[in-house]
């Protein structure tokens, strides 16, 4: 008989505000049986937006000590068994060494790439206690050696959606239903705006955009011709968003290390049409033609929107099995951090032994 994890007391450390990644997670935590105290981030981001972008810049000294002093006090208080830290930028070894004291296992889960060649400048805090965590959840190929050659627990686990979320449109949703065509949401990283900006202007593809900085990155022509919103969109308006998609974009973050895109898992687990980026975690993640198409360059990728854009029931099809696909093979939140839980168990049982 398999059992799920063991109940864990987990003070959950992340940016919390509604539509997060991190508070996904932790309500996932909540459906999985933990017993969760959330500790918001969030709350100690100075009010003043020009320290607010200091402090994220240089995460050192006195902008970062009330938050180190309150996850102390928090951990104290709770007695947590866990403290999941959540892209942990701010915390300084004392604060680890103090956790840790008190018998928790530390847990970091950071789906950005601290060791990459992006250099976002927020790592300087992370970079002094990263090798004291009791483990690392990975997302990356390279990773796994990388992390293996630096002689520190981790795990491999995949991106994730979550099904309270990302989930599909009412039964009788069709093509009727949906005002955008070849669509993607999202954040205008690397090349994006030049291809998607070509793929309407030399392939005279119906291009709908919808996200933040897009108004800083395109001219005004291309913002009227193509931008919907510069709004960041969450959690029901998001998933909204890739309902009314007939095709829906995804792209890797090349910078970012990545295998896979993030949002294909949640397009897929919308029942959405899904085009990304070929690459060999995408080719993993999904069987390439039946539950997603994949393209490697700006005139595959036209080609292959023009003709699934005429061809709504193989759209269908593509996307009905795409969701079964995510389903199948547990790319949600629940399945994911059931695994760390999971890992946990074993580790504290031999750690106790």
């Amino acid at each position: 008989m398999t059992h799920g994890p063991r109940r864990r007391r987990i003070l959950y450390v992340g940016w919390l505000h509604p539509g997060n990644t991190s508070a996904h997670r932790l309500e996932a935590m909540r459906r999985l049986g933990q017993d969760v105290v959330p500790f918001a981030v969030d709350d100690f981001v100075p009010h003043s937006r020009y320290v607010a972008a200091l402090q994220h810049r240089y995460p050192i000294g006195p902008l970062i000590m009330r938050v180190n002093r309150a996850l102390q006090e928090a951990a104290r208080e709770h007695r947590p068994d866990v403290v999941w830290f959540d892209k942990p930028v701010h915390f300084h070894p004392g604060t680890l060494h103090a956790i840790r004291s008190l018998g928790a296992t530390t847990v970091c889960f950071n789906m950005d790439n601290p060791f990459g060649p992006r250099h976002d400048g927020c790592w300087m805090q992370f970079y002094r206690v990263w090798k004291l965590f009791d483990l690392h959840c990975l997302f990356r190929t390279v990773d796994i050696a990388r992390y293996a050659g630096w002689g520190v627990p981790a795990l491999k686990i995949s991106l994730s959606y979550d099904p309270a979320v990302h989930f599909a449109p009412p039964r009788r949703w069709s093509d009727k239903d949906r005002d955008r065509e070849l669509a993607y949401t999202g954040s205008p990283l690397e090349d994006r705006p030049g291809f998607l900006a070509a793929l309407g202007d030399r392939y005279r593809l119906p291009v709908s955009v919808a996200g933040p900085r897009w108004n800083l990155q395109w001219s005004a022509e291309h913002q009227e011709h193509y931008l919907l919103s510069s709004e960041l969109l969450e959690d029901r308006r998001y998933r909204e968003a890739i309902w009314r998609s007939k095709v829906n974009l995804a792209f890797v973050t090349h910078m970012n290390e990545e295998d896979v895109a993030h949002k294909s898992f949640e397009i897929a687990a919308c029942g959405q049409f899904l085009l990304a980026e070929r690459s060999p975690g995408h080719e993993q993640a999904f069987a390439e033609n039946r539950e997603a198409v994949f393209f490697s360059s700006l005139e595959e990728c036209a080609e292959k929107a023009q003709f699934y854009l005429a061809r709504p029931e193989l759209r269908a099809r593509i996307a009905a099995a795409g969701r079964a696909r995510a389903l199948r093979s547990g790319y949600s939140n629940d399945d994911q951090l059931t695994q760390v839980l999971l890992h946990l168990d074993g580790h504290e049982l031999r750690r106790a032994a």
